[in-house]
């Protein structure tokens, strides 16, 4: 390889990919290697299977109380082999079309395992026996799952990425963590018609969000029988045959299956970065500065080895900047892009409820300069008794802001809440005050309606909110 591109990418995944096609797009000669499949763990192993397996279970759920709204239906039970299939169809659909726009850009894919190489030539990647130089390399290789040194064995012990492919329904499983990626599954597995605990270490679910929707999101899964041990911590898992036991402090949970998810550590293994310059902290995420930039001159990071919110949509915010960054060093783009900030990206639980945040919570905000807070409780929109029928507890939203200021924080949990996360972030982003936002027209009936109700009562005109 005697050509020098401007950018080298090791990781085809969201970060990875991001950064490739901005670059690309503007003007950039672009060299992404990847050992496995454009997309990465989002696409194949995650994001997207996840979210088709509870849109899958989901279904399932709403057939099996369709008589609450005088619908008779009869449920016949659930072909994995075929929810499978749908998961595949979208993963494979959506490949094919990345695969065709990271071709039509241009960029030079390489297959192959990298290693970072730094000396006084600069930086470079060394892929299969040769040596890929390039000006700048962005290093966005992603985490794989933590199991805590547990035997998983992809059959009784697993990973999210094992559970994905089981090929028949266990009856029964355990849950070992109460992050986003357990409750999903508890969720989905829950609505798939399995018994299933979860089990937890801090007092709650979802310890970065906010307390009192999570403590909505927590009445609801015990409320459709999925059981909760939080605050406990699992002193053993053990396989036993075709059963796995979960020893608690006081007591031992037999179950199918157990699913280790605990969470992702940064994917660093092998990549030579000790050897290269590149400073780790204590967890293995890549130390960079506010423009990602990592100890090794021209050497960058992205994504889910940096530490933050381990979520694709922040991979392609970062691979956004890093793109329009170097292209402004190199004098391809004119102006200096701002970074991304955490405390800008939303973040969602795609469980039933689910529960969607961008920005402070009350707590966060109480601690840095005060707040102001305005709830609207669910009970109060027709679109959302309509999506929970039956349940007496639909759900919430939740606006904080700084005090006679702006927004500060979007909270939501509730049925189908996700996509008014959106409308959340760009209050969040652009600091608007509810006074900025009060005159917008929500339509009727829908779930917009409670982000505006809740606007209006700190704007100091609520229609639909006693006062």
């Amino acid at each position: 390889m005697t050509q020098v591109p401007d950018l080298a990418i090791l990781g085809g995944g969201s970060a990875g990919y991001a950064t490739a096609l901005r670059a690309a797009q503007l003007g950039l000669d672009v060299t992404l290697v990847e050992e496995d499949e454009l997309g990465g763990t989002c696409l194949h192993r995650g994001c997207v299977p996840t979210k088709a397996w509870l849109q899958a279970a989901k279904t399932r759920a709403t057939v099996a109380k369709a008589d609450r709204l005088g619908i008779g239906a009869i449920l016949t039970g659930v072909d994995l082999a075929k929810v499978r299939g749908f998961a595949d169809s979208l993963v494979s659909g959506l490949h094919r079309g990345l695969t065709g726009l990271i071709r039509s850009r241009g960029i030079q894919v390489v297959r192959g395992r990298g290693r970072l190489m730094v000396d006084s030539g600069g930086p470079g990647l060394a892929v299969g026996g040769e040596l890929l130089r390039a000006r700048n390399v962005v290093l966005a290789t992603g985490a794989v799952p933590i199991t805590l040194g547990l035997p998983t064995d992809g059959e009784r012990i697993l990973t999210s990425e094992h559970a994905l492919r089981l090929e028949r329904l266990p009856e029964r499983a355990v849950i070992l963590g109460g992050g986003v990626i357990g409750v999903e599954f508890a969720s989905l597995w829950r609505d798939l018609g399995m018994d299933v605990t979860l089990v937890e270490a801090a007092p709650h679910l979802l310890p970065a969000e906010d307390a009192d929707l999570v403590a909505v999101l927590e009445r609801r899964l015990r409320s459709r029988g999925v059981g909760l041990r939080l605050g406990t911590q699992a002193e053993g898992l053990v396989r036993d045959g075709g059963e796995v036991h979960l020893s608690l402090p006081e007591e031992t949970l037999t179950a199918d299956v157990a699913l280790i998810a605990v969470g992702r550590r940064p994917l660093t293994d092998g990549l030579g970065l000790e050897d290269a310059g590149v400073q780790t902290t204590s967890t293995g995420h890549v130390k960079v500065t506010r423009e990602l930039a990592t100890t090794a001159a021209g050497v960058f990071a992205a994504g889910d080895l940096i530490a933050g919110p381990q979520l694709a949509h922040r991979g392609y915010a970062h691979g956004l900047f890093l793109a329009e960054h170097l292209a402004h060093l190199a004098g391809r783009h004119p102006s200096r892009p701002r970074p991304p900030q955490d405390s800008d990206i939303p973040r969602i639980t795609y469980s039933a409820p689910q529960l969607a945040s961008v920005g402070l919570t009350r707590e966060q905000a109480a601690a840095t300069g005060g707040c102001e807070v305005s709830d609207f409780d669910l009970r109060g929109n027709a679109r959302a008794l309509m999506l929970a029928a039956g349940d007496r507890d639909p759900g919430l939203v939740r606006v904080v802001r700084r005090p006679g200021g702006a927004v500060a924080g979007i909270h939501v949990v509730g049925d189908d809440v996700a996509e008014l996360i959106a409308e959340g972030s760009l209050m969040v982003g652009w600091q608007a005050t509810p006074d900025d936002v009060k005159e917008l027209i929500h339509p009727h009936p829908t779930l917009s309606e409670a982000l505006g109700e809740a606007n209006l009562a700190l704007a100091g005109s609520p229609l639909h909110m006693h006062t």
